[in-house]
């Protein structure tokens, strides 16, 4: 059995402690309209290719089925919520879940700031979709940085 000399004395509650967790980020499931598919690229984006060793992904789907495990992974982490519309479903699954969201966004809003950008399509976004994805996507990831003390360190 492996135990560090570092971590020896410490118990095993106060190890979990210090144990660095990931920023959990929570995208809108509204299959079927361009403003969650953004919501969702986004999520892609930043969990996957921009900041893939500081964030992880938990899909709403599983917090309105009561998943113990995504619920779980919620407490004491800090979370981003990435909403697609005014009705904040992921924003209020994550607060009902147990979470704290400790940033939203709205895919909305991104759209309001870019209105020449005129998303179209679902399983597939076109390229003015593709773009808004991508901006949502530097924001959610200045918010991570933020939140991960990396803020001067990725700028």
């Amino acid at each position: 059995k492996y135990t560090s000399k570092k971590f020896k004395a410490t118990r095993r509650k106060s190890w979990k402690m210090m144990a660095i967790k990931k920023v959990v980020i929570v995208p809108c499931s509204g299959v079927g309209k361009p403003f969650g598919t953004i919501t969702r690229e986004a999520a892609y984006q930043v969990t996957e290719d921009d900041r893939p060793e500081d964030t992880r992904i938990i899909p709403l789907s599983l917090l309105v089925l009561g998943d113990e495990e995504a619920q779980a992974a919620l407490v004491g982490a800090e979370v981003i919520s990435i909403d697609g519309c005014a009705l904040i479903c992921a924003t209020k699954m994550v607060q009902e879940s147990g979470g704290k969201v400790s940033r939203s966004f709205n895919s909305m809003e991104i759209y309001r700031a870019n209105r020449d950008l005129k998303p179209k399509g679902i399983a597939e976004l076109n390229e003015a979709g593709l773009e808004l994805a991508n901006k949502l996507a530097k924001q959610v990831d200045q918010t991570v940085d933020e939140l991960t003390g990396k803020a001067e360190e990725n700028a």
